[in-house]
């Protein structure tokens, strides 16, 4: 039998479109599947580290049904590696990049170390629509700006997706192998797991499905709904995308193929596509600008006077801000995983603008609480909403959360889904809102029967934030 070849695993849990997974399989040797616990996951926050268990049992299935078995092996990924490669007699190690600062420095070192022992090591791509490396401006240089971006990014050939391995000559059913059960991913997320377990069908197959039901049922009205978080318009795919359960290639190709029956969707593909563009840019910034997650991308936004973590950004954790669209927004955080869009940017400008309080307080609540954790989408959404971040606007914005319900949820839908009828219409509990009393800790306290005090009028927010940009500008660098 020939010497095998590993495939590491990482978030990349899936068959289908597979680079790194195909190559393995093409070169003929037999294949061991691994995933490892090390450092960068067991960092990851509690809903997405419950969300990768999620994936990771759902991944096991699916190689399981090519008869291949999933190896789980917790440690330094170097060590890990060394060990399998001893035990079984590999000669190779395959995965597919991932552009998180971490995980880069870990895999240069892993790749040198390899290569050092005479072992192959080849990194593939997959993650994204093009690699950072190559998709470079007229001067050579990454783009700062969407737009010049957007337009570079749509003129190449994204290639066409990868069919899922018919079949994989697998080995590893001598090896070692942890129980998931064991590590526990859902510890963390506590008792909320089985509310936020509602909202998800974890997997590749589920997420193919997903991404079919929406360019049948919700690709031709997402323009005009897209907004509305009381709306089932979006696609759902952000949790697939984050765990890698999906390719973003195949998303962009299946539009394509709609558009190429029905040109009459193009005004809607163009819309969506540029909704996975947004996600593509985030990750190429944070690829060539690695402290993004962590600093301002103007630096002279390190100068603002933020607050750090208080009294108000907990209330605001809490869903108890006393301004329903936010409290809405932060009672679907901790009920779904999730916030709509359109949702996510009023609570983050509200907690940045009307509480005044860093934007890493919110990254860091949302990195703890989002089952669709990107980290390079967080800190971009962070950066935009605050103001530090790569943004042409030449102004402080400032979303009113009142005027942004009476324009996205003007029935009231999305609040009384999570905060129960407006006072006066009865009290029957919402199921949203049941729910969120079912996933938070106990000792939050909150039982629903009194609602939350205003903490700060939008009026008074507002002008508070202005005073305090106008007088950061008026003694900011140039």
């Amino acid at each position: 039998m020939r010497q095998p070849v590993i495939f590491w695993f990482r978030r990349d849990l899936r068959l289908d479109d597979h680079p790194g997974l195909t190559a393995a399989v093409a070169s003929g040797q037999p294949v061991i599947a691994i995933f490892i616990h090390d450092e960068t996951s067991q960092a990851m926050g509690a809903a997405a580290k419950w969300r990768l268990g999620q994936s990771l049992a759902a991944l096991a299935r699916d190689l399981g049904g090519l008869g291949c078995r999933l190896i789980l092996r917790q440690g330094a990924a170097l060590e890990v590696l060394s060990q399998v490669i001893d035990e079984a007699g590999a000669d190779a190690v395959y995965w597919t990049r991932y552009y998180e600062p971490a995980h880069i420095a870990r895999d240069r070192l892993v790749k040198s170390m390899l290569r050092a022992r005479g072992i192959r090591a080849e990194s593939f791509g997959g993650a994204l629509l093009a690699e950072p490396r190559n998709l470079l401006n007229g001067a050579g240089q990454p783009y700062a700006v969407f737009t010049p971006f957007w337009r570079r990014l749509r003129s190449i050939d994204m290639g066409a997706p990868l069919p899922p391995p018919a079949q994989l000559p697998a080995v590893g059913a001598a090896l070692a192998s942890d129980r998931l059960d064991d590590w526990h991913l859902d510890r963390a997320i506590g008792r909320g797991a089985l509310v936020v377990a509602a909202s998800h069908s974890p997997g590749g197959a589920a997420a193919l499905g997903r991404l079919d039901r929406f360019l049948d049922l919700g690709l031709a009205s997402y323009p005009d709904s897209r907004d509305f978080p009381d709306r089932p318009a979006t696609s759902g795919l952000s949790d697939h995308l984050a765990c890698g359960e999906i390719s973003p290639r195949r998303i962009w190709r299946a539009v394509q193929a709609v558009v190429a029956v029905q040109p009459e969707l193009q005004t809607a593909a163009d819309k969506f596509l540029s909704e996975l563009g947004w996600r593509e840019f985030a990750w190429h910034l944070i690829c060539h600008h690695p402290d993004m997650a962590h600093k301002s991308w103007r630096a002279e936004w390190d100068a603002f006077p933020w607050r750090g973590d208080n009294d108000d950004a907990e209330a605001w954790r809490r869903g108890q801000t006393g301004e329903p669209f936010v409290d809405a927004a932060m009672r679907e955080l901790y009920t779904t995983g999730r916030i709509h869009n359109r949702a996510r940017m009023i609570a983050a400008s509200y907690l940045t603008k009307h509480y005044l309080t860093d934007w890493r307080v919110g990254l860091n609540w949302f990195a703890d609480c989002l089952t669709d954790w990107d980290p390079a989408s967080n800190a971009l959404g962070w950066q935009w909403v605050s103001g530090a971040g790569p943004d042409a606007a030449p102004y402080f914005r400032i979303f009113n959360p009142r005027l942004q319900a009476q324009r996205f949820d003007p029935d009231g839908a999305y609040v009384a889904r999570y905060l129960g009828p407006p006072i006066g219409q009865g009290r029957a509990t919402a199921d949203g809102e049941a729910a969120f009393y079912r996933a938070i800790p106990v000792s939050w306290g909150i039982t629903g029967q009194t609602p939350a005090p205003l903490r700060i009028s939008p009026e008074a927010g507002r002008a508070r934030a202005l005073q305090a940009f106008g007088d950061f500008r008026g003694r900011a660098p140039k």
